[in-house]
């Protein structure tokens, strides 16, 4: 059992899990701040407050950090988006809520959702393979609602891979730019981003 961590900066003792979370949200913040290959294990124990070797306690390598943010990222988010595509809806307001609810989960949680989209390609190949995997199947939900939404004829036909990239790109650029205190809210951002979507394939000049 690891023992109790001591926080150099108050000299108290924190229980394992409490450290464990706070070493992931440091490294997730780290990591879309300086790039993954630019934050050493050195700099994420300083910002923690504890030693390296005490850090190496919780996570043997940067690479075993970094799998841990990327794979807890889209294990979290894929229960909902999957339901959203399973729903008995039509195509075009599954395709709303699916992009509404990424963005949204894009926002709230910005830094692990950056680590997923920009630092995975870090990955060395034996953790990479599982990523990808877990990847492809987050974005196969979304396919999934466009290919029964041209299919009903609500979208046009197009290239339904292409098109599913082209709406996670848009909505995943939102990780670049989104500030808190802007003009509109995360939830008002999220659903005109699930409005475009929609439209965007629409098949019948736009009103889907």
């Amino acid at each position: 059992m690891i023992p109790a961590a001591r926080d150099r900066r108050r000299g108290t003792s924190v229980k394992p899990e409490a450290t464990r979370d706070r070493i992931l949200r440091a490294a997730a913040g780290l990591f879309r701040q300086h790039g993954f290959n630019g934050a050493s294990m050195q700099d994420l124990a300083e910002a923690v407050g504890i030693s390296k070797s005490s850090l190496y306690h919780h996570f043997p390598s940067k690479q075993a950090l970094l799998s841990e943010i990327v794979e807890s990222t889209v294990e979290r988010v894929t229960p909902a988006v999957r339901g959203i595509a399973e729903a008995d809806l039509p195509a075009a307001d599954r395709l709303r809520q699916a992009v509404a609810r990424h963005v949204v989960e894009l926002i709230h949680d910005q830094d692990n959702v950056a680590c997923f989209i920009e630092e995975g390609r870090f990955l060395a190949a034996d953790y990479r393979q599982a990523h990808i995997a877990k990847r492809d199947r987050y974005e196969c939900h979304f396919r999934r609602i466009i290919e029964d939404g041209i299919r009903a004829g609500e979208f046009r036909p197009i290239d339904v891979r292409l098109a599913g990239l082209a709406v996670l790109g848009m909505c995943n650029a939102v990780a670049s730019w989104y500030r808190p205190g802007g003009e509109l809210e995360a939830d008002e951002i999220a659903a005109q981003f699930g409005e475009l979507s929609a439209r965007s394939l629409a098949g019948d000049g736009g009103r889907g």
